[in-house]
């Protein structure tokens, strides 16, 4: 599975969801996701809607994920300066 098949799990799993999704062996990766469904959501349930998007390919396909959560209006405030 490589970056580009992980963030579009992702952004069809999750409605109204961007990602950005990155890795450089294609089994450990990184992903950005930004997402409405975060609104209210603790970072594990976060973390846990992002997971249910993947299936099984967490664990199998996908050794490793580390993950960065945003709601729209959390990412649009970060200082990216």
């Amino acid at each position: 599975m490589n970056a580009s098949e992980v963030c579009g799990l992702i952004e069809r799993g999750l409605a109204g969801a961007k990602a950005s999704v990155s890795s450089e062996d294609n089994v450990h990766f990184e992903a950005v996701v930004i997402a409405p469904a975060f609104a209210g959501k603790r970072p594990l349930q976060r973390h846990q809607l992002v997971y249910a998007t993947l299936g099984s390919a967490m664990g199998s396909e996908i050794h490793a994920l580390a993950l960065k959560v945003y709601t729209p209006d959390e990412y649009a405030s970060l200082d990216r300066g």
